[in-house]
């Protein structure tokens, strides 16, 4: 293809007509001329290698019209002149321009480009589609004309560099996308952005609309689990995203053996849940889930609380003795969360009773046989604390027979919908408060959100949303964080509205809307003369929503 090209040579080899003849070439001290004919003058040349760059090439033509090539042997192989220079050029140009549209009109994706001076450069059939602005309507001038440049991600994009890969975004009130940007870059500065979006409107009101049915489907299934026994223990785990699932598809395969599990995660990510669904799936029905935080137990009480004591075995004891969460996890399963944090004598100690299954009483002198599980679960860097001598190693292998890594929620974002509505079902029936209206917005600015504090974050996020919500409406004020788009207030609209028919029929509210809308719009339409965006800055909206009203109430 002509426009790949490296060397001078790839240049000989694309040329549009065949090269200049070496006959007009003459060499006199040293040097070498080109004589187009009898009657003309010599011509200097500038002398460059066939392997030499196309960059090389090029700026030989800065100072010379005619420009010689040597080969690998330094034999003269070619000579070219500025005019087939010039022809070469241009044919690249041509055939990269018929590339360049051919693919831009055979894509159906929304693409927009954009300038150094936020001027449309490109505007394809999907963007018409999804913004409802014709090609020819917005090409070639300021993109801000059209959209709220707060809610032009693409300005971000030439101004600063950013580059967005798969984000919700709010262009519209009434339109949803998921938008890729990039900087263009020439010459190590941003001469324009790109911008790919695609429309995820649909997905988002169906989301909307699941949660209005979410609270009879809540209801009917706690009808169902009447009458339905569970054998799967993984059920309270939600969440249909891959990282999830194969995380749960590891979990499974260890429900088959008793071996050591450790579990790895940020706080909050559900490695309690994790655990009990192992134990549930593998244990028998009453066999105990001993659950011991090995950092909320100060390092004076570990010892009696992990392996109990015998009575009088130190002042301040129960005189009848009392038992270790390791002998409770008898026939069970013994958790230990945070196990980072266990104090390191304490490492040396359990470590025996993992490779022994045998342990004493604190104060006491019979050996205890014992048999459970071990799942232990960690947010702290196990291999760093080694290094620093804060965790034993020897234990750290014992631990480490099968590890369970559960994913951050910010990972696994496809499930934040899920949880949502799980978690909004869970505190409107606690609370006795039914929530009527989530707003598309809010469900968006928490698909945004980093959720640092993982599902527990979200679950008490949630809790504050229902608590808050005391009509019923679930409003984007009541989020602890917010996006970083401010969402602008539309003007109210005139209350004038000329030949407003009264009769007695009732219509569907929508329907009113509509048609009060749609006088409205024509009114406007009226007074300006059919300039679209005069109209548009009169009604306080953007030039793509009026175009996009236009054609839902038929007025295009």
């Amino acid at each position: 293809m002509v426009f790949f090209i490296q060397s001078a040579k790839d240049v000989l080899n694309n040329f549009p007509g065949p090269a200049s003849s070496l006959e007009h070439l003459t060499q006199c001290n040293g040097k070498i001329y080109y004589t187009p004919s009898e009657n003309t003058s010599q011509i200097p040349c500038k002398i460059i290698n066939e392997d030499d760059s196309i960059d090389t090439l090029i700026q030989a033509f800065k100072h010379h019209s005619v420009v010689v090539l040597l080969n690998q042997n330094k034999q003269l192989s070619a000579c070219i002149t500025a005019g087939q220079m010039i022809e070469f050029l241009s044919k690249i140009y041509r055939q990269l321009l018929a590339f360049y549209e051919t693919v831009i009109q055979t894509t159906d994706s929304s693409v927009s480009v954009i300038d150094a001076d936020e001027y449309v450069r490109t505007w394809t059939k999907g963007a018409e589609k999804i913004f409802s602005v014709p090609h020819q309507e917005i090409i070639g001038k300021p993109i801000t004309d059209f959209f709220d440049k707060n809610k032009l991600e693409i300005l971000q994009t030439l101004q600063k560099g950013k580059r967005i890969t798969a984000q919700y975004h709010q262009p519209r009130s009434d339109l949803f996308v998921l938008i890729n940007t990039n900087p263009v870059y020439f010459e190590s500065r941003i001469i324009g952005a790109v911008a790919s979006e695609t429309d995820v409107t649909n997905q988002v009101m169906l989301n909307e609309k699941l949660f209005n049915m979410s609270n009879e489907v809540r209801r009917l299934e706690q009808e169902v689990a009447k009458y339905k026994h569970y054998d799967d223990s993984f059920r309270f785990i939600k969440g249909k995203s891959s990282a999830i699932q194969e995380t749960i598809g590891i979990a499974r395969k260890v429900c088959t053996v008793k071996s050591t599990v450790l579990i790895l995660g940020e706080s909050g990510v559900g490695k309690e849940v994790f655990a009990k669904a192992i134990h549930e799936a593998s244990e028998k029905p009453n066999a105990p889930f001993i659950t011991i935080n090995c950092g909320a137990i100060p390092a004076s009480l570990f010892e009696s609380e992990l392996f109990g004591y015998e009575r009088g075995a130190f002042s301040g004891a129960d005189y009848k003795g009392k038992k270790g969460k390791i002998e409770l996890a008898k026939g069970g399963t013994l958790f230990l969360d945070e196990i980072g944090e266990m104090p390191l004598e304490m490492q040396v100690k359990l470590l025996r009773v993992l490779q022994e299954r045998k342990f004493y009483r604190v104060g006491g002198e019979k050996e205890i046989n014992i048999d459970f599980r071990v799942i232990a679960a960690t947010n702290r860097d196990l291999l760093e604390l080694m290094k620093q001598e804060k965790f034993r190693e020897d234990l750290y292998y014992r631990l480490n027979v099968v590890t369970l890594y559960i994913p951050p929620l910010r990972e696994r974002r496809e499930d934040i919908i899920e949880l949502t509505h799980h978690y909004l079902n869970e505190f409107s029936q606690n609370y006795q408060r039914p929530i009527h209206d989530f707003s598309p917005e809010v469900m968006q600015t928490m698909l945004r959100y980093e959720w640092p504090g993982n599902i527990r974050e979200l679950r008490n996020m949630v809790e504050r949303l229902v608590v808050f919500a005391t009509d019923g409406v679930i409003r984007k004020e009541y989020l602890l964080f917010t996006a970083s788009d401010k969402v602008q207030n539309t003007p109210t609209l005139p209350d004038e509205i000329e030949n407003i028919e009264t009769n007695h029929t009732i219509l569907s509210l929508q329907e009113e809307m509509d048609q009060y809308e749609k006088r409205v719009i024509e009114r406007a339409l009226k007074i300006v003369n059919g300039n679209k965006l005069e109209c548009s800055r009169r009604l306080g909206i953007t030039r793509a929503t009026l175009y996009n009203r236009l054609k839902r109430l038929g007025l295009d």
